[in-house]
């Protein structure tokens, strides 16, 4: 579940989930370097993925993003919130920097679409450094919301 979801899209996952698998929507999964990582105060703030990786914040590239055309929204009524999952994920022979977050990113058309038109949504902590062998992400609700009371 996620640790911080950035302010450019309080409020529209639900939507963007929605979109995922229409059209040349997707997530995108983008494993981030811990060497140079930003504190979350600062990157909440970032409105795109371009911003996101401006600062000194890295992407582990050797690992690469992952994209994801299926996204599971379930209204749960009786505890008054939203849950949005996606399938486990896995990187092959998975190698390169540590790692110490994941940004999950939504991407309204993969075909035409650049860092500066992906939006960060949500920020999960993350502890791994690549050793070779594969890794399996299990995601169980990457992002669960509540509405205030």
């Amino acid at each position: 579940m996620a640790n911080l979801v950035l302010n450019a899209a309080l409020g529209y996952l639900k939507r963007y989930a929605e979109q995922v698998g229409t059209g040349n929507a997707a997530l995108i999964l983008v494993p981030i370097e811990t060497a140079g990582l930003e504190a979350d105060s600062v990157l909440r703030d970032k409105d795109d993925l371009a911003a996101f990786l401006s600062g000194t914040t890295n992407e582990q590239t050797t690992m690469g993003r992952k994209t994801v055309t299926a996204c599971t929204v379930t209204v749960d009524d009786t505890n008054d919130r939203l849950a949005l999952d996606i399938a486990d994920q896995t990187w092959t022979a998975a190698s390169g920097n540590p790692i110490s977050k994941l940004l999950i990113c939504f991407d309204p058309d993969t075909t035409t679409g650049t860092d500066s038109t992906i939006v960060p949504i949500t920020l999960h902590d993350l502890t791994l450094t690549p050793d070779g062998n594969n890794f399996t992400l299990t995601i169980a609700d990457f992002a669960r919301v509540s509405s205030a009371a």
